[in-house]
This record gives structure tokens, C-alpha cells and sequence, in this order.
């Protein structure tokens, strides 16, 4: 991969990882650093890496790299008492979409990456699969699982009202 090829990779899909990994983490920061440590792996290993797997390998690193983020992060957080009552609802409206990120939030981490990956940023059952280390079959049954909770949770009067 050449440096404009390196250049074209950053603006076409600098902002598509970064909303996957803001969607996942919900911390800016940490986000951005992810999406950094992303594009300098891909720097690393651009004469290895051909321009048509840059965005796979992109999004592949990210995931891998915010997975490695979470685990450190538990080993040294300290047990929040809030963190508790995560599934609790707010009765006040907060707008379908704010309805949509909290419920999307409270899947478990893995469901919640491939639901993002799939239904907002388009990626196939196979690439996918790629990214996470998953089988097509895995995938599938975890955005059919996903899927199912946000139906059920959102369908919920208690949570619109």
C-alpha cells in the first residue's frame, strides 16, 4: 500500500471505525486512542496489507484492540455501586434514539458488536465473521439474539412511556 493509498484508507474509514468503537465503549476518548493504535498498526504493516483488505483489517485491529481495552480496564476499575442498576428505565421520554443507544448499551458485549457491525456500518455475515474470530453460523445467531432483545425491550410500553 502506498502513502496515498495509506491516506485515502484514513479519510474514507477514520469515521466508521471510530462511531463502531464509540458505539461499543462510550467513551470518546478511549475511542479515538483505539482508532490511533488502529492506523499506526495498519502504518506498521502497509506493505503487507493490499488497499482492498485495508478496510477489513481496520475494523478487524479496532475490534481486537477495544476488546483488549475492556479487559484492562475491568482489571483495574473499581466496583462502581451505579454500574448496578444498568437495566433500570427512565419513565421520562427520551427520544427513539436515546431509546435505541441505551437498549443497544445493555446488550452483552459481543451481540452488541456484531448488531453495530452489521446494521450500521453494513459489514456482511462473512466479514463479520472475519473480524471477530466468529463463524457465519455464530453470527448469525447472535444478531438473531440481538435483535430479539432490542425488539422485545423496545416494544416494551414502560420503556416509549
Amino acid at each position: 500500500m502506498t502513502t496515498a493509498q495509506y491516506n485515502q484508507c484514513v479519510d474514507e474509514y477514520a469515521d466508521g471505525v471510530y462511531r463502531f468503537i464509540l458505539k461499543n465503549i462510550r467513551d470518546e476518548e478511549k475511542a479515538k486512542d483505539i482508532v490511533q493504535d488502529s492506523f499506526e498498526k495498519l502504518w506498521i504493516k502497509a506493505e503487507e496489507v493490499s488497499r482492498e483488505k485495508a478496510r477489513s483489517y481496520l475494523f478487524t485491529t479496532a475490534y481486537h484492540t477495544m476488546i483488549d481495552t475492556i479487559r484492562r480496564d475491568q482489571r483495574h476499575a473499581e466496583y462502581d455501586e451505579d454500574a448496578l442498576d444498568t437495566r433500570g428505565v427512565s419513565q421520562e421520554y427520551l427520544g427513539l434514539k436515546e431509546i435505541l443507544d441505551k437498549a443497544v448499551s445493555l446488550l452483552p458485549e459481543i451481540q452488541r458488536s456484531v448488531i453495530m457491525l452489521r446494521d450500521y456500518e453494513g459489514y456482511s455475515y462473512q466479514e463479520i465473521g472475519e473480524v471477530t474470530g466468529l463463524n457465519e453460523s455464530q453470527v448469525k445467531v447472535y444478531i438473531y439474539r440481538a435483535r430479539t432483545f432490542l425488539k422485545n425491550h423496545i416494544g416494551s410500553l414502560d420503556v416509549l412511556v
